[in-house]
């Protein structure tokens, strides 16, 4: 029996999946897949800091962004082997692309970005890194592998893991 989540699910595929969209969701799929695209990231930005004399403080918010992605995903490896919830599994899901494991919630990607924006955030002094966010959700959802609260529980960890590694940082 179909839940009103999957339907949801449904909802969301009907309205964004298009061939175009699939293979941007799957774009994004293999940049956060294992925290390695925004680990590439922090280490970019603490390379380019490390040039010249370039500002310290910088270069550690650099480093603090590949922990604290870092820390979000291993935190949703753990939650995951808890919770057990299982993936997406319903005929009228399309699904996008291949998963390391068949468990759900919550999602990883999710984690990684919204770590990685309120890192960004608070490196640029901007506000647009938390477009990032709603991107990789949909993306999720779009490629049938979350449901819509596995990434909603996902952006809301990563978002607090990042706070709690910025907090460390500004203390160092």
């Amino acid at each position: 029996m179909p839940s009103k989540e999957t339907d949801l699910l449904v909802a969301i595929q009907d309205a964004l999946y298009t061939p175009g969209t699939a293979k941007a969701a799957r774009a994004l799929s293999h940049f956060g897949e294992h925290d390695l695209g925004w680990l590439a990231v922090a280490t970019a930005g603490a390379i380019a800091t490390s040039v010249g004399d370039v500002d310290r403080q910088k270069r550690r918010k650099w480093l603090a962004l590949g922990a604290g992605t870092f820390a979000a995903h291993a935190a949703t490896v753990v939650l995951k082997r808890i919770v057990r919830r299982p993936r997406p599994n319903d005929p009228r899901v399309k699904i996008g692309v291949k998963t390391p494991s068949q468990l759900s919630f919550p999602s990883s990607h999710a984690a990684n970005t919204g770590a990685a924006a309120a890192h960004l955030a608070d490196i640029t002094g901007t506000k647009w890194p938390w477009l990032l966010v709603p991107v990789m959700m949909l993306s999720r959802n779009v490629l049938g592998v979350h449901y819509p609260t596995d990434t909603l529980a996902g952006a809301a960890l990563g978002v607090a893991t990042a706070k709690a590694a910025i907090e460390v940082e500004k203390r160092i």
